[in-house]
């Protein structure tokens, strides 16, 4: 076989497994390489090849990698608990405080000596470096060994489904169900690290964009309460998984459902323009962040109404128009225009305005052009009443910097996003990150005419913009609002896999389509048409009110 890994030449004689073909290069730290992607599919370094091929290497330190990296780790993590403590089940909840949150059910008390226990039964099972067999088995024989391996919420969906083979992972005995790749074994698992948060745990791993080092244990209250109060709705309509959920669709009681999720949203919202309002006349510059498609601009329509409810009249004022001019944008790494930066906001002109609006001064607001990459005069003016909160959108709102020479007391801070617990089973969980993706991909393409492709293509850009500028200060906000909605995914369906299925296999985003699309297998699709057109989820899928014409 000719082949290429990366930017090297192999000849090879007789089939091998991949991971035997990375031995014989010359690359360096073959152990950070978590698979490799043939023609635009992403292969376990378990398999084997027969034919010509170039493979690409997937390091730890890529998003795709990371997440082989994490997915392994549960693997092991799973074996273990249940190997020490074979009357719970592990349930792999939230991404939290640099890690994942964890707890075991039918176990009310976690300690410290469980917890050092389960780090020392994982650390022997990764030192014995076994390997991680992948297995093509029929429905009737995962159904057993999951029986057996006590993970009840996987039954339920693989029930509702009618697939006639699943593929089921194998470690020194011990199988599970995951829905994307391995490492071959475990000796490629270097690092990992426990933290006790009662009444679970959180498992802490390398983060993609890093130097591979483990990031400390950093508490995360707020994020947690919101989680928190996410899971207790579900548990309040007895929805805490796929397979509820798809049980209360195939019910047809979906409708009240959907009414609940949104009578929370804007109950949410009405509590928070209550603490704007109590604050005032101190709280005049309302700072409103998170990450892509978290559903910041209908956030944004319906809390000025309620603002408006309780006898204020706020304005808005929008971070893009204080861009600098095109051609001073800062360049990342790569030599792009980096428009996710804070420096590419000129932050002079925005903290002069705003400190003159807040002294009872007149201000003509800028307005960027778009077309032509540079700031002009707008011709509107703007002077504030005392009864006048300022709103301000924007990806860097919790970040100081932003408004530095605004005085701490003068600010009210909310972090929105998509903070969905809803997992596929205890060992599954759906990254926040997807959700995002997947309403993000469906906005691109009613609102911007892109392809399911090219919002692939910008994501990890967008990923790395976040991790730098948005999620370090989530917990600087006064408060927290979860944009996610319980049965989104189930409507989303409807948009988004049309589209994912659009990517073939000569695009370089077919793996992660395919990715998108296995997790959506898993849903069952509801219709829109209950969905109110003042809903978050309207700012992605169309005829929301809030759109401007």
């Amino acid at each position: 076989m000719d082949l290429k890994v990366d930017n090297e030449k192999l000849k090879v004689i007789e089939k091998s497994s991949i991971e035997n073909i990375i031995a014989e290069t010359s690359l360096e730290n073959k152990k950070d390489i978590m698979a490799v992607i043939i023609e635009n599919e992403v292969y376990d370094l378990t398999e084997e090849l027969d034919r010509d091929a170039e493979l690409k290497t997937v390091n730890i330190a890529s998003e795709l990698g990371n997440r082989i990296y994490r997915r392994s780790l549960y693997f092991v993590m799973a074996k273990a608990i249940y190997e020490l403590f074979p009357e719970t089940i592990l349930k792999i909840e939230i991404s939290i405080s640099n890690g994942i949150y964890c707890e075991l059910e039918n176990k009310p008390s976690l300690s410290k000596s469980d917890l050092n226990k389960l780090k020392k039964r994982m650390q022997e099972i990764i030192d014995a470096d076994y390997k991680i067999k992948k297995h093509k088995l029929k429905k009737e024989k995962v159904l057993e060994i999951i029986a057996q391996e006590n993970c009840a919420f996987r039954r339920e969906l693989l029930e509702q489904q009618d697939k006639d083979y699943y593929t089921l992972y194998e470690l020194d005995g011990y199988y599970d169900y995951f829905y994307y790749n391995m490492v071959p074994s475990t000796s490629y698992l270097k690092k990992f690290g426990l933290h006790l948060r009662i009444p679970g745990f959180v498992l802490l791993f390398p983060k993609f964009f890093t130097n591979k080092e483990l990031p400390k244990f950093k508490e995360q209250p707020k994020l947690a309460n919101v989680f928190l109060e996410y899971e207790r709705l579900g548990k309040i309509l007895g929805v805490n998984n796929v397979a509820e959920l798809n049980q209360c669709i195939e019910a047809n009681e979906y409708n009240e459902l959907i009414r609940i999720a949104e009578a929370l949203h804007e109950k949410k919202i009405a509590e928070i323009a209550d603490r704007i309002k109590s604050g005032m006349p101190r709280n005049k510059i309302i700072l409103i962040a998170g990450p892509s498609s978290s559903g910041k601009t209908t956030f944004t329509h319906r809390l000025s109404t309620q603002l408006k409810i309780n006898g204020l009249r706020p304005v808005q004022i929008s971070g893009d128009n204080y861009f600098v001019n095109r051609e001073n944008t800062p360049l990342d790494e790569n030599g792009e225009p980096d428009f996710e930066s804070i420096e590419a906001i000129n932050l002079e002109l925005f903290n002069n305005h705003l400190l003159q609006l807040i002294q009872g001064e007149e201000v003509e607001l800028p307005k960027f052009n778009f077309e032509k990459g540079i700031r002009e005069n707008s011709g509107k003016f703007l002077k504030l009443d005392d009864d006048q909160p300022i709103l301000i959108e924007g990806i860097h709102g919790l970040n100081d910097i932003m408004t530095e020479v605004i005085p701490q007391d003068l600010k009210f801070k909310i972090y929105i996003s998509a903070l969905t617990q809803l997992n596929i089973d205890c060992h599954n969980r759906i990254p926040t990150t997807d959700t995002r993706l997947i309403r993000r991909v469906v906005r691109d393409n009613q609102y911007r005419g892109l392809s399911a492709a090219d919002t692939l293509n910008l994501w990890q850009s967008v990923r790395r913009g976040e991790e730098e500028n948005i999620f370090p200060y989530q917990e600087n906000a006064d408060v927290m609002f979860n944009s996610a909605l319980i049965y989104e995914l189930s409507v989303l369906k409807n948009y988004v896999e049309p589209l994912l299925k659009q990517i073939d296999k000569t695009n370089k985003n077919y793996h992660q389509a395919q990715r998108l699309l296995e997790i959506l297998s898993n849903f069952k699709a509801i219709p829109d048409n209950e969905v109110p057109f003042t809903s978050i989820l309207r700012e992605f899928t169309g005829m929301s009110v809030f759109r401007e014409k």
